[in-house]
């Protein structure tokens, strides 16, 4: 892969060269006396744009990479902010508008878009195990032969906040970290990218990640209402609209519910469920399901007034399906918090499992705790993707700057909930209604059988009671893999999304 920069337009003040007095600058530079020196951050544009070869689907891509930052500004001329961004364009395309784009990014909220990016999407993917655990460091980045630039044009964008992207001095970074801000400002720099590049006759897509997926719905409508811009396409990737189904707080039974089939799938990776059960997990998640949304439902419901009897039949059901004793279920009133899962299914091993992928494993400190110390499938991936875009950013794609790239940032808290305040955030409606107004509009979502995060069950359970008239409902496709959160981090789960979503793309143009 050719990764030679052919240029390089950076805005003044950002790059200087070290004066040497009395010295011509070519003098310098044959006694090696000039160097680049980053200035402190400046909220101009910059743009570094370099060209590349890559093989995706044994076919040869020749596309221009874009690093670079859009600024922001409310329609007086103020600057607001500056936003950074990843884009890739693919080479020889004489009409742009018939060459499809799609916006690109992660959640969080306060995560850059390096997953999606460096994970499935781009030219570019971290090498790791086929399973998906890291390799010992450095790491390394090979080329992605499952890309989707094969069929699509794609732009990662960093929210402000995150990577490279900041708020401008004198304005209140905490307006752009919110439910709403977030949505207007990520819907005005797809805007402005769709007005500078002219691509507003392109196909357009979204796809986005774990809070990206309620960031993405939210843009559906927003995008239609605020520019007129409509979607050919969104693609949800592990996705979480309604936060009722993973909120596990007091009077909310619905998280208890929809984490059983999760809990089960997880109990059947670790080897902890009876033998019939452990014979295929398809078959053994039908089962669990159809409990779920049956006797449990039901158990759940009645409360207090539950008999003694039925509540020990329960238990004995739930500790079939998670792997837990029935004493410990009992003890935890029919109600098994996530984060009491991930610690107890291996508490005999003195070993956790992972939230965001419930495969991995990892060891912390008290093995008696209640929770864990941290997430394993965290850490397995943020080293190397950490390293690798950083890496990357700067001596392939040329885009130098001295601030931190902000890959999962806590800067962003509190969240302003804004209209949701006081009640659980809810998207599904705003797509509902964004798949009504524009009926081409079609949605692929992405779920991981061992993802603890945005368990597919309540996935399904949203989806199930979006309220979509039934002459649209085959607008939505729905993909499972035999992975997590970043289901993509897992080889032969790369390989099937990578098939599932070009033939998604390709089935919602024209």
């Amino acid at each position: 892969m050719d990764r030679r920069p052919v240029g390089f337009v950076v805005a003044l003040g950002m790059l200087m060269l070290s004066p040497v007095p009395g010295l011509a600058e070519e003098e310098k530079a044959e006694a090696g006396q000039v160097e680049k020196q980053a200035e402190p951050w400046t909220f101009e544009e910059l743009l570094s744009e370099t060209s590349h070869t890559v093989t995706v689907s044994g076919r040869s891509l020749a596309y221009k990479a874009t690093a670079g930052t859009l600024i922001l500004k409310d329609e007086e001329g103020t600057r607001k902010a500056s936003v950074f961004y990843m884009a890739y364009t693919l080479d020889g395309i004489s009409d742009p508008g018939q060459r499809p784009l799609t916006f690109s990014f992660n959640g969080g909220p306060g995560s850059s878009s390096v997953w999606l990016h460096l994970g499935l999407l781009g030219p570019r993917r971290v090498l790791m195990t086929d399973d998906g655990h890291a390799l010992p460091p450095p790491y390394e980045l090979v080329d992605n032969e499952y890309s989707l630039l094969d069929v699509t044009d794609l732009v990662f964008i960093d929210p402000v906040t995150t990577g490279f992207s900041r708020a401008v001095p004198d304005e209140d970074p905490q307006q752009f970290h919110g439910v709403e801000g977030d949505v207007e400002a990520v819907g005005e720099f797809i805007r402005l990218y769709t007005s500078r590049f002219e691509r507003w006759a392109s196909p357009k897509f979204l796809i986005g990640e774990s809070y990206g997926t309620t960031r993405a719905a939210g843009l559906s409508g927003y995008l239609q209402s605020r520019h007129g811009m409509y979607l050919n396409g969104i693609m949800l990737v592990s996705s979480i609209l309604n936060f009722q189904t993973a909120r596990f707080d007091v009077g909310n039974d619905l998280p208890y519910i929809l984490f059983l089939p999760t809990y089960a799938a997880t109990a059947w990776y670790h080897q902890r469920l009876d033998g019939d059960l452990q014979r295929d997990l398809r078959s053994t998640l039908d089962e669990v399901e159809a409990f779920a949304l049956g006797e449990y439902a039901q158990a759940l419901i009645r409360g207090d007034t539950l008999g003694e009897h039925e509540r020990e039949r329960i238990a004995d059901r739930l500790a079939r399906y998670t792997g837990l004793s029935r004493d410990y279920v009992l003890q935890t009133n029919l109600r098994i918090r996530i984060h009491r899962f991930v610690k107890q299914l291996r508490r005999d091993d003195r070993l956790t499992v992972g939230r965001l992928d419930s495969r991995f494993t990892g060891i912390d400190r008290d093995a008696a705790a209640e929770t864990y110390e941290f997430d394993p499938s965290y850490a397995a991936i943020q080293g190397p993707y950490t390293a690798t875009l950083n890496d990357y950013v700067r001596r392939e794609l040329g885009f130098e700057i001295d601030l931190p790239y902000e890959i999962l940032s806590g800067r962003v808290r509190p969240w302003n909930f804004g209209t949701y305040e006081n009640r659980y955030v809810n998207v599904a409606e705003t797509l509902r209604e964004a798949m009504t107004r524009n009926p081409s509009l079609k949605v692929f979502v992405a779920n991981g059988y061992y993802d603890l995060a945005t368990p597919y069950f309540a996935t399904q359970y949203t989806f199930d009671h979006l309220g979509l008239d039934e002459s649209l409902r085959h607008n939505i496709s729905m993909g499972y893999y035999d992975a997590g959160h970043m289901m993509y981090i897992h080889l032969p789960s790369l390989r099937q999304l990578k098939e599932d979503l070009h033939e998604f793309v390709l089935a919602a143009l024209p």
